[in-house]
């Protein structure tokens, strides 16, 4: 708990110190979403009636959102840590390596869920459109959250070993776009039994169905995105503890 409330009043003052550049991605995220929204709407000429597609498609831009706030957090945040030259420091902490970034990670997504939720107001307000808002929409949540999590400590494990990582972030992020914007619920046959192996897809599905389509939270897909969220979360702890042995076996956390 002491190393959470100091890593939460360590990202609440980064957030006021630096507030243009959150307010800044607030709208520029918001911006490129109404220019999707237009340009689909142009193109399908003015009869277009979206129905529960729009909220399905505005759930995984906000998804897609979110995990690029993870992903920037932790392996953009290692690659920053280098770049100062504090990063040795770090992972001399009591806490441990994993546990703080960890805790470090969690306090900044009680910030980055403000923002998200003033990205999410914004759209529909522009969009007149409206989602269901109800506790059943949590647990699905957090599985997304959990794989995010997972595949961002993945990515921190490459930014641990190779210090710049920004192309492959910028590459990764198209692929995060798939996973989260595809309905893959609706996969049939062999496709889908690998939709429920992609990271984060299932979760995305489940609150898919009961933010959009208003349906009742079924136990199944709820448990099959867990298993997917904790699968991944593991995955990503794993990668990051064996890219902390190789990066110290190699010396390269003093090193930039």
């Amino acid at each position: 708990m002491e190393l959470f409330l100091a890593e939460l009043r360590r990202s609440w003052i980064q957030l006021m110190r630096y507030s243009t550049e959150a307010i800044a991605g607030v709208v520029a995220t918001t911006v490129i979403f109404y220019g999707l929204f237009l340009s689909a709407k142009y193109i399908a000429g003015p009869n277009l009636q979206f129905g529960d597609r729009l909220d399905a498609v505005i759930i995984g831009y906000v998804l897609w959102t979110l995990a690029l706030f993870i992903m920037s957090d932790i392996a953009g945040g290692l690659q920053r840590e280098a770049q100062t030259g504090t990063l040795e420091q770090l992972f001399l902490s009591p806490f441990g390596a994993p546990r703080l970034f960890l805790t470090r990670a969690i306090a900044s997504l009680t910030i980055q869920l403000t923002l998200l939720g003033c990205i999410l107001s914004i759209i529909l307000l522009v969009t007149g459109n409206r989602l269901t808002f109800s506790p059943a929409a949590l647990p699905p949540f957090l599985t997304v959250i959990l794989a995010a999590y997972g595949l961002a400590f993945i990515m921190g494990s490459l930014a641990l070993l190779l210090k710049q990582v920004q192309q492959l972030l910028g590459i990764f992020q198209f692929g995060l776009l798939f996973l989260l914007a595809v309905p893959v619920e609706s996969w049939t046959g062999p496709a889908r039994y690998l939709g429920l192996l992609l990271p984060m897809a299932p979760g995305a599905g489940v609150l898919r169905a009961v933010m959009a389509r208003g349906e009742a939270l079924q136990p199944l897909p709820l448990l099959l995105a867990c298993l997917n969220g904790g699968l991944y979360l593991s995955l990503g702890i794993l990668t990051f503890r064996l890219a902390e042995r190789a990066a110290k076996r190699r010396g390269k956390l003093a090193g930039y």
